[in-house]
């Protein structure tokens, strides 16, 4: 058994023990912290169970570290914070629990501390260190988590039907757990979880986001989307990426599992890239496969179109999940958008206009864009993998080379609209949108260098061209009715 008094040897801890023995109420770390000490992972979060007053306990310790300005107190739910060097520590009084039905807010009353590790929701995060002169150190492990934790197990330490009822949200944190550290969640546990699935209506849809979240930026999330999907809570909280799963064949052909599909490309990103944002734009990037999916004779399933429906689905998701509907959906909304284009350059020849015009719809994101693209490479077929990629590269290469050249990403254009209303003698209206549309063609398709001297000559040409279509598509009598030409 490991000595865990090193890691309660800092002053934080001495305060704490001090404390509880001028007070005569026992105090002990618990949960998380202890896990992680016994798992050997950082933890920043400290958990501190005191059986007596935790708000009292915590002004003590507060008081005694010097930390007044950082301390937070909670009187209506009986616990405290304190933020000391880097670390937050949380107070509360041990308690026991008890829930009504349709809601997982807790009826609480002064309990022990084997009432409160009753209470936790996996035998892993019931773990306490006793803080107390007599047993100073002393790893206090009531339901075998040591065990658990040796076999890589989650299991509730009582009933796991009374536990994931009594608090739905345990079951998203429990598929967390076992996709971060990658466990095995009890058969009789999962089994609960899928017979208790229906309770998870009552989660606010942001306490389900931020354990998808934790799910999503995981090693490897495949293996979180897969529990949720078995325990059919996929189904439940998020639907249209369940709708992704299956296989249906006509004539002999069939298309592949979009849901398994997405997942091994969500894998795949997670390899090179760490972004919370990206790994949405993996999740979402085929995310209208399902409403667009049509057999032809000819060519088998199709899916056409499903990169634009699939951009307009994003900010339904993003609303629903209360993700955040600024900068991170316009990205993720971007790549799903454009997903297709970096692959469908990478199968042909690569022509420098329609790498411009990828770097004028990317923009900054073209990185990013490219890094999903890649992922998105799943066939089993080692040639035509080596192929594709050894392509992707070529369009790297040429990104690269047409940006050093012609500037396009985050393109502004060289003739401003006023400078077109000026050299006119236009008001704000079509015609100057006409002009600026035309400026903009010429640079992406190479017709013009992408600068003022060649965008200014093309402006007067294209103001001429437009001036002398009006002029033979009016009449004399209009021009006498109607006054002067708009150009």
């Amino acid at each position: 058994m490991k000595d865990l008094r090193p890691y309660i040897s800092s002053r934080l801890f001495t305060v704490v023990a001090a404390i509880a023995k001028s007070r005569n109420e026992p105090a002990y770390v618990i949960g998380g912290y202890v896990r992680d000490i016994l798992l050997e992972r950082e933890c920043k979060d400290i958990d501190i169970v005191v059986v007596g007053d935790g708000i009292a306990f915590a002004q003590q310790v507060a008081e005694r570290l010097g930390n007044h300005h950082d301390a937070r107190y909670y009187g209506q739910f009986g616990t405290a914070m304190i933020r000391y060097q880097d670390m937050v520590v949380e107070f509360v009084g041990a308690r026991k629990e008890s829930y009504q039905h349709l809601s997982r807010k807790p009826e609480v009353s002064t309990g022990t501390l084997e009432d409160d590790q009753k209470r936790r929701d996996f035998t892993i995060n019931a773990f306490a260190i006793s803080l107390n002169e007599t047993d100073y150190g002393q790893l206090i492990d009531p339901f075998s988590g040591l065990n658990d934790l040796s076999k890589g197990i989650l299991r509730t330490p009582l009933d796991a039907d009374i536990t994931y009822s009594d608090d739905p949200l345990r079951m998203m944190r429990a598929i967390r757990f076992a996709t971060q550290l990658r466990f095995t969640i009890d058969a009789d546990s999962f089994q609960a979880i899928s017979r208790n699935k229906n309770r998870i209506r009552i989660i606010s849809i942001e306490r389900v986001a931020d354990e998808l979240n934790k799910i999503i930026l995981a090693p490897k999330p495949s293996i979180g989307f897969k529990l949720l999907f078995d325990a059919g809570l996929l189904q439940i909280i998020f639907p249209q990426m369940a709708a992704l799963q299956g296989i249906e064949t006509i004539n002999g052909k069939s298309h592949k599992d979009n849901f398994y599909h997405t997942l091994e490309v969500l894998d795949n990103l997670c390899l090179t890239s760490d972004d919370l944002w990206l790994r949405w734009s993996a999740i979402l990037h085929d995310i209208a496969k399902p409403p667009t999916k049509k057999f032809d004779p000819q060519q088998g399933w199709t899916f056409h179109g499903h990169e634009f429906r699939g951009a307009k689905m994003v900010p339904g998701i993003f609303k629903h999940f209360r993700l955040p509907l600024g900068e991170p959906m316009r990205f993720v909304q971007n790549l799903v958008l454009l997903h297709l284009r970096p692959i469908v350059l990478a199968q042909e020849i690569v022509t420098d206009s329609a790498v411009r015009r990828l770097l004028f719809d990317a923009g900054d994101d073209i990185d990013a864009l490219m890094l999903l693209c890649e992922a998105d490479i799943t066939s089993k077929n080692e040639y035509k993998v080596k192929k594709y990629r050894d392509n992707f590269e070529l369009v790297r290469q040429k990104l690269k080379e047409i940006e050093a050249k012609d500037k396009i990403r985050n393109w502004q254009p060289p003739v401003s609209g006023e400078m077109i209303m000026e050299a006119f003698g236009l008001q704000p209206g079509r015609t100057v949108g006409t002009i600026k549309t035309a400026i903009r063609e010429a640079i992406l398709d190479g017709v013009i260098g992408n600068n003022f001297e060649d965008a200014y000559a093309f402006m007067k040409q294209e103001g001429q061209r437009l001036k002398l279509q009006l002029v033979q598509e009016t009449s004399p009598s209009d021009v006498k009715s109607n006054g002067p030409l708009p150009l």
